[in-house]
């Protein structure tokens, strides 16, 4: 049952972030997160979809990290290198998602994005089944470098916003704030639904140790 519910968390997360990440790209003018720059970049030079090159990038990271450090890899990473794109690809050709209008209700669509986004991490990342290749790449060259988490997640999506820059990605005022915005929804998101999948976990476990000794 809880294995169950942690299954279905990290599926419903992707889909929260990949339709947070849709939502931001149909305002995209206004900036979007660096690595969404790039995905965005590599669409208007070379075609394919911005999903596509989501999944292309994840997938060069996730070889990466095999060779520097495979502890961050598993089955998880691979669902999330693969399903994000397409998800945010699927959405955008549903084409029910609010078109930028070059009015402050384009901040409320790009902030709804975010939040989404946010709140999307922090479920598929409590769910257990594991992080996203991007995450598992910067943890691998923090350990590698010596540098803490934080700095090298600003080295690495520094170098990712100049590369999708050069590309003609959407780099803007928000480029530069998304993570003050989606850190925190992502941090208190992971830290509730931990909360609330160990609470059941609990209350499993006294249900079968009850049973258990009834039984006895």
């Amino acid at each position: 049952m809880i294995r169950m519910l942690r299954i279905f968390l990290f599926f419903f997360g992707l889909v929260c972030f990949g339709l947070g990440g849709a939502l931001a790209v149909k305002v995209k003018y206004l900036g979007l997160h660096p690595w969404d720059v790039l995905n965005v970049g590599l669409y208007q030079r070379y075609g394919l979809s911005i999903g596509s090159w989501s999944v292309i990038c994840g997938m060069v990271l996730v070889i990466v990290s095999l060779f520097v450090d495979r502890r961050y890899i598993n089955v998880g990473t691979f669902l999330n290198a693969l399903l994000i794109g397409p998800i945010l690809d699927f959405f955008l050709w549903l084409d029910i998602l609010p078109n930028a209008t070059n009015t402050w209700t384009d901040y409320l669509i790009l902030l709804s994005g975010i939040i989404i986004t946010g709140i999307g991490g922090g479920m598929y990342v409590a769910a257990g089944i594991g992080a996203g290749p991007r995450d598992g790449f910067m943890l691998s060259i923090s350990d590698k470098t010596g540098l803490s988490v934080s700095k090298a997640r600003i080295l690495v999506e520094s170098l990712v916003l100049i590369i999708g820059y050069f590309l003609g990605g959407p780099v803007f005022v928000v480029t530069f704030v998304y993570t003050f915005i989606q850190s925190p929804v992502f941090q208190q998101s992971l830290k509730y639904f931990r909360k609330w999948l160990g609470a059941l976990e609990r209350k499993h476990i006294r249900e079968e140790t009850g049973h258990l000794e009834s039984c006895g």
